[in-house]
């Protein structure tokens, strides 16, 4: 099971704003939303912008290639609900923000393929 990484301080990241960082092996972007740090998947699936990079409002980062909306409390699109970026737990200890995340699962087929 993963464990808390350390990957910036608190006054690193300005209010309203995001940062990503390598956490096993993934881009994790880290948000301070209204005194709270959030963390989701830092790739849009989209074509791949970096979120961290994005405006964030009102718990939304927009991003920036091409306004696509995630939530950042828990990275649902906000333009269809059943698809998501992965979040992550954020704590902070003293002045260190830690987040959790597990390395990623590679894609599994299903079904018979024919040859």
């Amino acid at each position: 099971m993963a464990e808390f990484v350390t990957v910036a301080k608190t006054t690193d990241i300005a209010e309203g704003e995001g940062q990503a960082f390598a956490v096993n092996g993934r881009m994790v972007a880290v948000f301070k939303e209204k005194g709270k740090f959030l963390a989701i998947d830092d790739m849009c699936p989209h074509m791949g912008a970096s979120l961290a990079e994005g405006h964030v409002e009102d718990g939304i980062v927009a991003c920036p290639w091409h306004a696509w909306r995630f939530c950042v409390q828990d990275g649902t699109w906000c333009d269809n609900p059943k698809l998501k970026v992965d979040s992550f737990l954020v704590r902070v200890q003293g002045t260190d923000i830690q987040v959790v995340v597990p390395p990623k699962q590679p894609a599994q087929i299903t079904g018979e393929i024919g040859l």
